[in-house]
């Protein structure tokens, strides 16, 4: 979403008068409580295929460099993978396909969806497929199950994706990399010697990845900043946000909410059972950090923004009458997919409709500053030609288990997470309408409306 608003404020900026309108916003924490209606109509469309979410899991999402240090992606994808075998007892061969999503691959194992899947004992026969789409990636993964699903090729697909930070390939620049290769293709002892001889101290200085649009060269925490700026979000408000982010996971943790964690028993290592960055603080010592991006004047800060994490994610997309045929009671219909204002005008809801909102927190500003523009007339007629605003989430239902900023944000595993948190959340709460939502880098975004199974 930070990286879409930014796409929209380029071509338009905000003057400091139009970005004083949008004023400041109160986080109170919010209630686990039971409020939604439980008589709406339901989005089924006859003539047309339900598709439903049967279940998910993920592993514990850890702090990058900590208990998984030494595993590679396809070693936390696996996992995700059995822990949903085991948890549903889903034969193997009742899966047509499997699609992940990645964001920062592993060379030696670019696709790794296929490299988790043949792990986890699926068949060679079962094909599998990787994709990237930044932060929506496993939105991605998900969207291509029920796309196959809906158009008839499958009808049971199995959709996750993974991060590993603690472990990014780090290249040798590009005037190293091109000498190696000419001394892999050198023919004769004088011309190793003399591509040897060429090479200077230069040539040795690496290439770090960096979590940065290749076509601006900006840091998604540097889009942040700027876009906190543009709307007015203060730092105290990203602090506050941060700071119910970490307490709603904690309470959810030590609620038992979380049940998609599964626990995984790290090779040489103990199980890891819980996610390990839910951290509450207090606004004193949050008031403390300095500017992480945009030094000195900056406000996105360690604490408001997600932290570089490992992770794997899997979910299970059946059609429903496959599904019931194998005696699997659904956890939810997967509605459409599209970004917010247009999956509730495409599934004909408004945003008294939804029950349950799950949005990605990749920064608290980034959150805000969404919030914030969703509830402006100016912007939507200026920037969504739309005549009125969208409206802004109700907080008592918005991210009651914490979210990104606590839980941890491995790239390509977050979108599976929020679809099963609400499918979870609906069900804990008796609510019938839920709806995702997530940014990614490149001014892209990811919506979908998932609607509670009957109980």
């Amino acid at each position: 979403m930070a990286s879409m608003l930014l796409t929209s404020l380029r071509s338009s900026p905000l003057t400091s008068v139009q970005a004083a309108q949008f004023g400041r916003m109160s986080w109170v924490s919010a209630e686990l409580t039971n409020t939604s209606p439980k008589s709406k109509k339901t989005l089924a469309k006859p003539g047309v295929k339900n598709i439903v979410l049967v279940d998910g899991v993920r592993t514990p999402f850890l702090q990058s460099g900590t208990t998984y240090a030494d595993l590679m992606p396809h070693d936390l994808a696996r996992a995700a993978l059995q822990g949903l075998l085991n948890r549903t007892g889903l034969p193997k061969d009742a899966v047509d396909y499997i699609v992940y999503g990645t964001v920062i691959q592993e060379v030696k194992t670019s696709n790794v969806a296929r490299e988790a899947a043949l792990g986890a004992g699926f068949s060679d026969k079962t094909p599998a497929h990787t994709v990237t789409m930044a932060c929506i990636s496993s939105n991605q993964a998900m969207t291509t199950a029920v796309g196959l699903i809906a158009a008839g090729q499958c009808d049971a697909v199995v959709a996750g994706g993974v991060e590993f930070m603690s472990d990014v390939p780090i290249r040798h620049s590009r005037k190293m990399r091109k000498t190696m290769l000419s001394l892999n293709k050198a023919k004769t002892l004088g011309a190793r010697l003399s591509l040897l001889g060429s090479i200077r101290l230069a040539h040795l200085s690496p290439e770090l990845p960096a979590v940065a649009e290749f076509s601006t060269a900006e840091t998604m925490g540097h889009s942040a900043d700027r876009l906190a700026a543009a709307f007015g979000v203060s730092r105290l408000e990203q602090d506050e946000f941060a700071l119910r982010s970490h307490t709603l996971a904690k309470k959810a943790q030590d609620g038992g909410m979380l049940s998609d964690v599964i626990s995984f028993k790290v090779p040489g290592r103990d199980i890891v059972s819980k996610d390990n960055g839910i951290r509450p603080a207090t606004m004193e010592q949050l008031a403390k950090l300095k500017p992480a991006f945009i030094k000195p004047h900056g406000t996105v800060t360690a604490a408001n923004s997600s932290f570089l994490t490992d992770g794997a994610s899997a979910v299970l997309i059946m059609s429903e009458e496959k599904a019931l045929a194998m005696g699997y009671k659904p956890k939810a219909y997967l509605r459409p997919t599209y970004a917010t204002p247009k999956v509730l005008e495409k599934s004909g809801l408004t945003l008294n409709d939804i029950d349950v909102f799950e949005f990605h927190e990749a920064f608290a500003g980034q959150i805000m500053a969404n919030l914030k523009a969703m509830e402006s007339d100016w912007f939507a007629q200026t920037y969504m030609g739309r005549k009125t605003k969208v409206g802004a989430p109700p907080m008592e239902k918005f991210n009651t288990w914490g979210g990104s900023l606590s839980l941890g944000h491995p790239f390509a595993a977050t979108g599976c997470r929020l679809v099963t948190t609400v499918a979870h959340r609906l069900q804990k709460e008796g609510g019938q309408y839920g709806l995702v939502a997530a940014c990614a880098a490149g001014g892209q975004g990811h919506a979908m409306v998932i609607e509670a199974y009957p109980q």
